[in-house]
């Protein structure tokens, strides 16, 4: 333990910067979640790094900027559509996380959270329950995801449920 003065403002000071790292980590995967639930998904490729990767198992994945771009460009709200055309794939997605855990390693950190979602895939209401595993990294001053990856639990209709055997319905 630190007795002198200077010794005890220098471990304030590293718990503090400790902090604040955390903090703009936590920020940055609030921002993702607001990306995905406001249909801002456009801003979403500035949240990784140039060559950040996504792996969505059987949703899919994207390396780069570009790749993450396209593969978000079709999540949205539905616009008016004629009721004998229902829209195909992913749309009106909320996200809800818990648990937010973040390692730090310097400019390099890892984490995970638990994710609660209730998108609306090719017409119908799913319910899903998954988890976030990220890699961080800091560069010019900003974190950025390295990579993300969703691995999940249950991904399955409102109406039927997830207390089945089959229980990775979307995205097939």
């Amino acid at each position: 333990m630190a007795t002198s003065l200077e010794d005890r403002v220098l471990e304030l000071e590293a718990k503090v910067a400790e902090l604040s790292e955390r903090e703009a980590i936590r920020a940055l995967r609030l921002r993702y979640h607001e990306c995905v639930n406001e249909a801002k998904t456009a801003e979403i490729p500035d949240l990784f790094t140039e060559d950040g990767e996504l792996e969505f198992g059987q949703l899919g994945r994207a390396k780069g900027r570009d790749q993450i771009k396209a593969f978000f460009s079709g999540l949205g709200e539905r616009r008016s559509a004629p009721a004998a055309q229902p829209r195909r794939g992913l749309y009106r997605v909320r996200q809800f996380i818990h648990n937010h855990v973040i390692n730090l390693h310097g400019d390099r950190a890892d984490g995970f959270a638990y994710l609660e979602a209730k998108p609306v895939y090719n017409g119908e209401s799913y319910v899903v329950a998954a988890r976030y595993d990220d890699e961080y990294v800091k560069r010019d001053g900003q974190w950025k995801f390295s990579r993300m990856s969703l691995k999940p639990y249950f991904m399955v209709p409102l109406k039927e449920g997830w207390a089945g055997d089959d229980l990775l319905k979307m995205g097939r």
